[in-house]
């Protein structure tokens, strides 16, 4: 019976390390593998999105992507534009229900023309009588003429009828002459072709260069002057701010010129436009001021895409 029992228990620890032995020949699946491949995917997804970091507020994101704040009030559904909170995804490019031509127009089917119907007469309408329908036409019959050796040379000897040319030469002469094109006259794919996103620049102010464009450090240009001297836009375009929300410009104006410039005002005494209003270059929109900093200037930025880049490169030579 002892023999029989250690037996038994032998015979159990060979089941159990077979059955370990199964399960390690089994290969798990592939979570690394499947991980990467989403990776691609996350990647694209983030070019369209910003995380919120300290001391962000929405108005210098929108700053720092080149948009006007108001489209990521609607692209985020943000219903308070003063709070955002840290580690918050905004969406920093157009949704694509956004763009133009996206939508499937169904239109109906259109109807032809009713095909009109008309019954076969007979009898006299068919025989083409007067006030009949002459939908079969009887007349004139060809003529009976029993064979001849004179009847085959007369049939020979008829001319042959010509083919009708009045419908080609309607056609031909219905066509119009191609319109000659004016001189000078550009077609509207020439036109296109022409435009630019460059903008003729002006100086914002009339004072002295105090403090220049550094990459990492200053993003714009000082031009000092005294209070409630003119500030003047650079280029034509709509404003899209006009505020402090802003920590460190004061009272601040931003002009958006096309798709890829904007142009900031800062520290000024007064603002004297609104957002969403249209100004041409050179025309007065603020007045020279110190808000939120230590002396009387303007801090003046031109922005790219977005990216600060250096004013002097840009506005003419004075």
């Amino acid at each position: 019976m002892k023999d029989q029992g250690i037996f038994r228990c032998h015979a159990a620890a060979l089941a159990l390390l077979l059955v370990l032995a199964g399960c390690a020949s089994i290969t798990p699946a592939p979570l690394d593998e499947r991980s990467a491949a989403a990776k691609p995917a996350a990647a694209i997804a983030s070019k369209d999105m910003y995380l919120v970091k300290k001391g962000d507020t929405l108005y210098s994101i929108a700053l720092d992507h080149g948009l006007d704040y108001k489209d990521l009030v609607a692209w985020n559904a943000i219903e308070n534009p003063n709070r955002i909170l840290i580690g918050q995804s905004l969406r920093v490019r157009a949704p694509a229900s956004a763009v133009a031509g996206d939508a499937v127009v169904v239109r109906p089917i259109g109807t032809g023309a009713a095909v009109e119907q008309r019954p076969l007469s007979g009898g006299a309408a068919a025989a083409g009588a007067p006030g009949g329908d002459p939908v079969l036409k009887r007349e004139p019959k060809a003529g009976k003429e029993a064979y001849s050796e004179q009847a085959l040379a007369r049939a020979q000897a008829q001319p042959k009828t010509a083919e009708p040319v009045v419908a080609a030469v309607s056609k031909a002469e219905a066509k119009p002459e191609p319109k000659p094109e004016a001189p000078g006259e550009a077609k509207s794919g020439d036109m296109a072709a022409a435009g630019s996103e460059e903008i003729p620049w002006i100086w914002p102010a009339s004072g002295k260069l105090i403090g220049t464009f550094s990459e990492g450090g200053n993003k714009g240009i000082d031009i000092n002057g005294k209070a409630g001297d003119a500030v003047l836009a650079a280029g034509g375009g709509k404003v899209v701010y006009s505020g402090t929300g802003l920590r460190g410009y004061g009272k601040l104006v931003i002009v958006k010129h096309n798709n890829t410039y904007l142009t900031a005002y800062a520290h000024n005494q007064n603002v004297l436009v609104k957002e969403g209003q249209s100004v041409s270059k050179g025309q007065k929109i603020a007045e020279m001021g110190n808000t939120d900093a230590d002396q009387v200037k303007l801090h003046f930025e031109i922005r790219r895409q977005g990216k600060p880049v250096d004013p002097l490169k840009h506005l003419p030579q004075r």
